[in-house]
């Protein structure tokens, strides 16, 4: 195998400006290159009487060019005109070059590629891709790859690199014949060939296609890789030696008894696979995901307790000092009446404060410890950490947890996400977890009725607020921003904190933004929670965490500007009592399309999943896996919506490669993640 994976990981043979511009591009090895396929195609193959020319498409038309000149109104441009035997045509160059108009002498013969158009002087190509050609010229025999570049690296330099590694680079098959046979896959090189050198029967069109032969082989080798790198991760994490946390059930019982609620079936199945992995001796990695208001914390609280009766510290870390704060709220009240100390540690504290957290939790007074990333910081040291559970965990990144786990070897990890994965990004960037999903949402909760209403009928909505705490009820005003955007132009949440308490005398209202003290919002927070404020103006920092069952009434504004998962999440903070809860959606016209199809989403589905599942389609994997993907390779080829038979079967294969091929998983990783490995650690 070292013939054909060696010579792929040398960096290219270039200058060291040249190779710079490469990196930019994400090539920074000889086989990088191989994998760098065009974004589309020009046909010059094919060539057009200019009268026959169709619109609305890249053509290749020949001519003599008769006239050109520099014209200077209504800006310098310089304009050619070229005729054939059928008819003529006006070439238009907005930008250009002095040794380009030396192209344009009159009786020179030259080729133009570009999309023809009509014009005040007729029909017209603007830029058109350019070449002098003599009388009778061949023309291309395949298309013409325009692969994606950067400034200062020209197509034909681009292009002259990809094809000199075709020659040179070993293209020999990485899977076994007798696991490849039965998938019918197209043999790689003649994958990769012909997507970077099409022959003329092929249209720019078919190549598109994603259901062609050649592209379906390279993306199902790419999902191969993710399922290897992944497995490869998870066998390498049960390698690890953690401490078997097995408790006395002591604490945890006294919990369960002292709460207002019971468990929902789904909260008592996944507590049961979080405890079955902590009685390992190895490392658990599990995410624990549900929907909003589905009751991750409470499991993750007996878990924590699982730990603590085994003679641990635990480590509680949430991506905002708003919801951190509100872990530490909930879970001291749960559990310092069981005499176990919750200690608050953020960026914020004073450093007296800061100072006296640390030292509890290094000399181990500290149970469990509750902040920000600021757990994670150097002199932050442990006294017996045993398990760290992260909320939110996909906005933090692979160098942050690791850091943290740093802290105590190997601990157990739990992490909890409110944000659902839809099932096709469970099963690819997330192979390397195991997941508990809390399915089934604690009985009494209402169903959200979610209004869509321009903002133009302010006014009514603020009638709405006063009717609903009128009757008791409590109401979110969420707004983007805090101060005035010349850009954006969106109503700040100072102005509507000024605007509300002017229209509602007779109400308590509140403001939350993310620059206040965090003690000044805990202050407000707490007042809202007891009903001294019945209307909260807010930024997004409540997006998650907030827990007010009187509330019922949430108005986001501009909620075109928000992504889908944002919105789900602020939806989710009413709902939680047993009034009707209402979610008003305020939008300004005009709306984009892609601002349509999320208010569509939001207002059809209530299912995070499905939301989830509508997101990725509408945005893809990156942005879902948030800080997860520092460091993770992202998919180039494949897509999980459309590729979900490839992503089956490379999952299928996966074991069988790890079991029975151990030196063509080598060879596979090494053709399409070296050097992206730095992931398999986190």
């Amino acid at each position: 195998m070292t013939s054909l994976i060696d010579p792929a990981n040398q960096p290219p043979a270039v200058a060291p400006a040249l190779a710079k511009k490469l990196e930019k591009l994400g090539i920074r090895r000889r086989f990088d290159l191989v994998l760098h396929l065009p974004l589309r195609y020009e046909d010059e193959t094919h060539l057009y009487a200019i009268a026959d020319a169709p619109y609305g498409q890249a053509v290749l038309v020949e001519g003599e060019v008769i006239a050109h000149e520099i014209q200077f109104r209504p800006r310098r441009q310089l304009v050619a005109r070229i005729e054939d035997a059928s008819g003529s045509l006006v070439l238009r160059f907005i930008h250009f070059y002095p040794n380009q108009v030396k192209q344009f002498t009159t009786g020179n013969r030259v080729r133009a590629l570009g999309e023809i158009r009509r014009g005040f002087a007729g029909d017209e190509m603007v830029h058109p891709k350019i070449r002098e050609v003599g009388n009778g010229a061949p023309l291309a025999d395949s298309l013409t790859p325009i692969y994606p570049t950067v400034n200062g690296l020209t197509q034909p330099a681009l292009r002259k690199l990809i094809h000199a590694e075709l020659d040179s680079q070993p293209l020999g098959e990485t899977l076994p014949e007798e696991l490849a046979a039965p998938l019918r896959l197209t043999p790689f090189a003649e994958a990769i060939r012909l997507l970077h050198l099409p022959t003329p029967d092929y249209s720019a069109s078919q190549l598109a296609d994603p259901r062609l032969p050649a592209w379906q082989r390279l993306k199902f080798d790419e999902l191969l890789a993710q399922q290897l790198s992944m497995r490869l991760a998870y066998r390498a994490r049960r390698l690890g030696r953690a401490p078997p946390l097995r408790g006395d059930g002591m604490l945890s019982r006294a919990l369960v008894e002292r709460l207002p609620f019971s468990l929902t079936g789904a909260q008592q199945r996944a507590l049961a696979e979080v405890r079955a992995d902590l009685t390992q001796p190895h490392p658990m990695h599990r995410l624990l995901q549900g929907d909003v208001g589905s009751g991750k914390t409470i499991v993750a609280a007996l878990a924590a307790l699982t730990a603590i009766e085994s003679g641990y510290q635990v480590a509680l870390m949430a991506p905002t000092e708003i919801l951190a704060e509100q872990h530490f709220l909930k879970l001291s009240a749960w559990l310092e009446p069981l005499g176990v100390p919750v200690r608050w540690l953020a960026g914020s504290l004073r450093k007296k404060q800061k100072q006296e957290a640390m030292a509890a939790i290094a000399s181990g007074e500290t149970r469990l410890a509750v902040g920000t990333h600021a757990l994670f910081q150097d002199e932050v040291a442990f006294h017996r950490l045993g398990l760290v559970i992260v909320d939110e965990q996909h906005r933090f990144g692979v160098g942050q947890r690791l850091a943290l786990k740093e802290k105590g070897g190997e601990p157990h990890q739990l992490m909890m996400s409110a944000t659902p994965i839809p099932r096709t990004l469970a099963m690819s960037f997330y192979a390397d977890l195991d997941v508990s999903v809390i399915d089934e949402l604690p009985p009494g909760r209402t169903p959200i009725v979610t209004k869509l209403i321009n903002s133009a009928r302010r006014e009514e909505i603020i009638a709405h607020v006063a009717k609903t705490c009128a009757d008791g009820q409590q109401a979110y005003w969420v707004c983007p921003l805090i101060e005035e955007s010349e850009t954006l132009q969106l109503q700040t949440a100072v102005d509507t904190h000024q605007q509300l308490t002017d229209d509602l005398p007779q109400l308590g209202v509140g403001l939350v933004h993310g620059r206040m003290k965090a003690d000044e919002k805990a202050a407000v927070m707490a007042a809202f929670a007891r009903n001294e404020l019945q209307v909260l103006v807010a930024t997004t920092v409540i997006e998650v965490g907030v827990d007010v069952p009187n509330a019922s009434l949430m108005v986001i504004e501009h909620a075109e500007r928000m992504g889908l998962a944002q919105l789900h999440q602020l939806r989710g903070r009413v709902g939680r009592g047993s009034a009707r809860s209402v979610c008003v959606l305020m939008f300004d016209n005009p709306l984009s399309d892609l601002a349509k199809a999320r208010l569509k989403v939001i207002y059809e589905n209530v299912d995070g999943f499905e939301i989830a599942r509508q997101d990725l389609l509408i945005r893809g994997p990156g942005e879902l896996l948030g800080a997860r993907q520092s460091g993770l390779p992202m998919l180039r080829f494949a897509n999980l919506e459309e590729d979900l038979e490839l992503l089956e079967a490379a999952r299928e294969l996966a074991p069988l490669l790890l079991e029975r091929h151990p030196q063509a998983v080598d060879a596979h990783l090494d053709r399409w993640l070296a050097g992206r490995e730095q992931f398999l650690k986190a």
